[in-house]
């Protein structure tokens, strides 16, 4: 009895090579989000409860942050939204480029274009104003709903340091 054997086309491989490239241009996914920002010196809390994945260009910093749907909360006297998808550039102690994230400033829904840490505050900026926080506000994890505190009515409250203005 011989065994003969058939020659693999090269189009047998085309599906292996195919799920190589889109898993290595995913990045390291063995980390979790919330662990990717801690990478980046930044506190875990910038991100809701409830991330599904995350895509990370590691050379360039670019990523996107799945939800399981858009997510609202209010924090003090702050209103914020996050759709289901987040974009933008990570870097050492920054978020910049952010799409997908919206904070309610008295009437106005404005997005939030960058996240600063500058030793301990964060400074998130709308562009034409941004506003200090102290980091420790960001240490735990708010959820979809209820924010920080999902066992009261009030919640917390966060402090701010200060608003500024670049108008």
């Amino acid at each position: 009895m011989s065994l003969h054997l058939k020659p693999i086309s090269s189009f047998a491989f085309l599906p292996l090579v195919l799920l190589f490239l889109i898993s290595s241009a995913s990045g390291d996914n063995s980390l979790t989000a919330y662990e990717v920002l801690e990478q980046y010196d930044l506190p875990i809390g910038l991100l809701p409860n409830g991330v599904l994945s995350y895509e990370l260009d590691n050379s360039s910093g670019e990523f996107s942050v799945y939800l399981n749907g858009s997510c609202t909360f209010s924090i003090d006297s702050y209103e914020l939204k996050y759709k289901s998808t987040i974009t933008g550039v990570i870097s050492k102690d920054k978020l910049a480029s952010l799409s997908g994230i919206k904070v309610k400033v008295l009437l106005l829904w404005l997005n939030i274009k960058s996240v600063i840490l500058d030793e301990d505050e964060l400074e998130f900026s709308v562009g034409i104003a941004s506003a200090d926080f102290p980091v420790d506000n960001f240490s735990e994890c708010p959820t979809c709903g209820c924010g920080f505190d999902c066992d009261t009515v009030e919640g917390r409250k966060i402090e701010s340091n200060h608003l500024t203005s670049s108008a």
